[in-house]
């Protein structure tokens, strides 16, 4: 039955009658430049003339998140969902074609497939279902034509993953992205999962705990004993981080104690560091998106640095890194795609996953680098169009591909619903 809560939660969605504006509509904002303070005052008087306006919650949380205010943002969200466990994004001009109901956890916004970025501006309308390890799904709700399963896989993840598994079994709508190969892409399930693919490079990455660090620190035994593909230098991150946070390099046991000082974490993963350098000493990471099994041209980073992350890489800066991104994004099928696409395929077909994205690199011998494969990286098409042009053809095409695996999906939908609500 479906919990008291949870019933509120449904009826009061209904009864809001401004929209949500949602992430991408806010990262959109950010990106022109304007100013999301203002924008979040918004929310909050809205929220002080009606408390229980859970839309202008969950965008302030949103915007909280986008602005650098965590804490905050990850209350404000749990005030929304204690008003409602259920949110809209419907296209504008209000024509529907394909109806998407999302399964949605708690958490930041690495916690969840950034389904809005894909569907940003088409006729698909998405309906986001907030659930947690005990909050069944509810026997009523959104009529829809396919469900996606948008948790991403973490630590906190990971009991609601295994609890979908039978829920969704006999589920009476298409469901992509099972949750139980979505639990396939932690760090140390990938790396195992996809070791031996030719033309890949997957670094063995291995959960550890800080005890055993402090271990190799003291060198009471090698860190090779535990990875088995090499020691030092490692990169080390506590388990769950992304966009590199407390990501390091270490060069050996010496330097681990010192790493350790700023991280109170228990858990973290180890793997050894490759040098994925060109010839010219410069760092090149790629986002590849595998839709339906096809590769897709995200973005690519140049960088001085072997840690890259597009927003700090320079290439706004760079009109000569912005020249190779487009060489690259341009001449992908008949490039990347093509050199790698034995590699991509098996990739593909182990991991099994509807819609998952790839951030990898280069090796100097030309094979696949792979650093992280998850379905929760964003793929957007937010950068500035006058700095960016050759960005927008790529990505509408990665935007059509993913409307596609949703339609065939939708064709698959049987015409009633004994769970939906209409």
């Amino acid at each position: 039955m479906m919990s008291e809560a949870v019933r509120r939660a449904d009826t009061d969605t209904r009864q809001i009658h401004q929209p949500l504006q949602g992430m991408a509509a806010l990262m959109k904002k950010l990106c022109a430049g304007e100013d999301l303070n203002a924008i979040g005052s918004g929310f909050i008087a809205r929220v002080r003339q009606d408390p229980g306006d859970a839309n202008a919650l969950m965008d302030l949380a949103t915007m909280l998140q986008l602005v650098g205010k965590p804490d905050l943002a990850l209350n404000a969200q749990q005030q929304a969902l204690a008003l409602s466990r259920l949110y809209r994004i419907a296209p504008e001009d209000g024509r529907v074609a394909i109806r998407v109901l999302a399964l949605m956890a708690p958490g930041d916004l690495m916690s969840n497939t950034p389904l809005e970025f894909l569907i940003q501006d088409s006729d698909v309308q998405l309906d986001m279902l907030y659930l947690a390890p005990s909050l069944q799904i509810p026997e009523t709700i959104p009529e829809h034509d396919l469900l996606f399963v948008a948790i991403g896989e973490s630590e906190a993840n990971r009991p609601l993953l295994k609890e979908l598994v039978n829920a969704l079994k006999d589920w009476p709508r298409p469901v992509l992205n099972l949750p139980d190969r979505i639990a396939r892409l932690s760090r140390d399930a990938a790396s195992a999962l996809l070791r031996d693919i030719p033309g890949a490079v997957t670094p063995v990455s291995v959960r550890i705990e800080r005890a055993a660090l402090q271990q190799i620190a003291r060198r009471a035994f090698d860190v090779s004993t535990i990875l088995g593909d090499g020691g030092f230098p490692i990169i080390i991150r506590p388990t769950d981080s992304h966009a590199g946070r407390g990501l390091e390099k270490v060069d050996g046991p010496e330097a681990i104690p010192g790493y350790l000082e700023g991280m109170p974490q228990e858990h973290f993963c180890i793997a050894r560091f490759f040098d994925y350098s060109g010839q010219d000493h410069l760092f090149r990471k790629f986002r590849i998106a595998l839709i339906q099994g096809r590769a897709f041209a995200c973005h690519m980073a140049v960088s001085e640095h072997w840690m890259i992350h597009y927003i700090n890489a320079g290439m706004m800066q760079s009109a000569e890194k912005r020249l190779e991104e487009e060489r690259f994004m341009q001449e992908f099928d008949d490039g990347f795609a093509l050199r790698h696409g034995a590699a991509l395929r098996a990739i593909n077909e182990r991991i099994g996953l509807d819609y998952l994205v790839i951030d990898c690199a280069e090796t100097p011998d030309g094979q696949l680098l792979i650093f992280e494969i998850d379905s929760s990286a964003v793929v957007h098409a937010m950068d500035p169009v006058d700095i960016f042009p050759y960005k927008q053809a790529p990505m509408r095409k990665v935007f059509r591909a993913f409307r596609e695996l949703l339609a065939a999906a939708a064709a698959r939908a049987p015409h009633s619903s004994p769970r939906s609500n209409g």
